[in-house]
């Protein structure tokens, strides 16, 4: 140890030696101070005493609350049962004096990782209750927690479904409890599960695939969608949890609610391999399911001249209720003068997934205005075209997202087509000053609803033909690139 040789001077070695005894006592006095001004503000929210790794984190649509805790807990010590007490805030357990008590015990892993609101990992001892929509995870060594306003926080709300504050969503709750308040498994498995909802927007054919949920109010949902789902998991079971009342269903690993990436597209930042998630690797698992027959566009696979001369297909997408294309009949004879052969489909919620497929996977070019129905491009073969008409108003960002940005991962070509003023019915609604037909862009300051409800539920289109040769023109070259 160096000293100041000025202040050293000063004193004997003996002298030094009891002034160096005298401050080590001072500074162990004031840690002591120290520790006991502040005992009492410690949060008992890290009182988590188990022989376990745990890892929570949630952020809560409401009051953003955030738990990341790790703990971990030698082998040789046993934690006894502990709870907090409201009145005085203080632990309480049945034995302090044995609270560390060297032992012998198997140990436990259990972790849960909720990312958000609506998606979580959870790994343990885990049994889902139907009939009360709760999650338990069993602690071997339990503790209540209770947080400032003494409530609970060894439990979790969590909406199972990838947008956040929708609608028809059932709630589940993730509970963390000891052996006495946790329900017996009636049905037990060794490989893992997902459980996420139908609620929100489902039933709606895009939302259906972008989305993509396992039921929790719709059984029609599932038996529509049971080839896909059933070639997603390795172990083909799909389960109601809805209707399963009366059971207590057991896992190791479950994982609740969904990781949504993109509009109908995967995360580019994902691992690029040939097996891995890709939109390809998803296509080509699509036409697995439904067998279907067309990879390319047959134009575009052949160069003889039998295929140059063949006509390339075109399918219409019909739509009925609102934004309706009103001249389709128009539409198709002109189509069927440039070269195409052409067919006007309405599909609806019974249709039937395997026929619909087949049935679109057979034509080159889809047309539609913007709407669900554009998802059927997945059915599509590679180098096929979409033609995407948007309708009047400020609605091209939500077009372009939801339809043209995932033509690029589809290996498909996009085409668009406005539609203007004079072609929107809109314009025999409202005078020819009114704001939402010559200030259509000032209606996205006052929200969705108001866009949804002008520009794409009141409004059908008569699409002018000479604007839309052109791009039926384009469309055709670029199947027989």
């Amino acid at each position: 140890m160096y000293y100041d040789p000025i202040f050293a001077k000063s004193f004997s070695r003996y002298e030094r030696r009891k002034f160096g005894c005298c401050a080590l006592f001072l500074c162990l006095v004031v840690a002591l101070a120290i520790s006991s001004t502040f005992r009492h503000h410690l949060s008992p929210l890290s009182v988590i005493v188990d022989p376990v790794n745990f890892r929570f984190s949630v952020n809560s649509v409401q009051d953003m609350f955030a738990i990341d805790a790790t703990t971990v807990l030698g082998s040789d010590v046993e934690y006894l049962p502990m709870s907090i007490s409201n009145d005085q805030n203080t632990l309480l357990g049945n034995d302090t004096s044995a609270i560390f008590k060297p032992t012998a015990i198997k140990r436990e892993k259990m972790e849960a990782m909720c990312t958000s609101s609506n998606y979580c990992e959870i790994e343990g001892d885990i049994r889902i209750e139907a009939n009360s929509s709760t999650i338990y995870v069993l602690k071997k060594y339990y503790v209540e927690t209770m947080s400032n306003n003494n409530n609970s926080i060894n439990s979790w709300t969590i909406e199972p479904y990838p947008r956040k504050g929708t609608s028809h969503v059932k709630k589940w709750i993730i509970k963390l409890s000891g052996h006495n308040y946790i329900p017996k498994c009636t049905q037990n498995y060794t490989h893992p599960a997902i459980l996420f909802s139908i609620g929100g927007f489902t039933g709606n054919y895009f939302h259906d695939f972008a989305d993509l949920l396992f039921p929790d109010y719709k059984p029609w949902w599932t038996s529509k969608y049971r080839q896909i789902l059933e070639n997603l998991t390795v172990h083909n079971q799909i389960v109601d949890i809805d209707g399963e009342i009366s059971q207590v269903h057991c896992f190791n690993n479950v994982v609740v609610g969904l990781k949504f990436h993109k509009e109908l597209a995967l995360d580019p930042l994902l691992p690029n391999s040939p097996m891995g998630p890709s939109m390809h690797n998803f296509r080509q698992l699509i036409r697995q399911i439904y067998s279907l027959e067309r990879e390319t566009t047959i134009t575009s696979r052949k160069r003889d001249n039998y295929y140059k001369k063949k006509r390339a297909r075109l399918i219409i997408l019909s739509r009925r209720k609102t934004r309706s294309i009103l001249n389709e009949g128009k539409i198709s004879r002109l189509a069927r003068k440039l070269g195409y052969e052409v067919l006007l489909a309405d599909a609806g919620v019974s249709t039937n997934m395997s026929e619909l497929a087949r049935t679109v996977n057979s034509f080159d070019v889809l047309m539609g205005i913007h709407g669900a129905g554009l998802t059927n491009m997945v059915f599509l073969p590679d180098n096929a075209v979409l033609i995407q008409v948007v309708p009047f108003g400020p609605v091209d960002g939500f077009a372009r997202r939801d339809f043209e940005n995932p033509c690029h991962g589809m290996n498909l070509k996009y085409l668009e087509y406005k539609i203007t003023v004079e072609e929107s019915s809109l314009s025999k609604q409202y005078p020819n000053d009114h704001p939402i037909l010559n200030d259509p862009n000032s209606y996205k300051e006052k929200g969705w609803d108001d866009i949804w409800s002008i520009y794409l539920n009141k409004q059908n289109v008569t699409i002018d033909l000479r604007r839309l040769k052109g791009t039926l023109v384009k469309a055709l070259k670029l199947v027989r690139r």
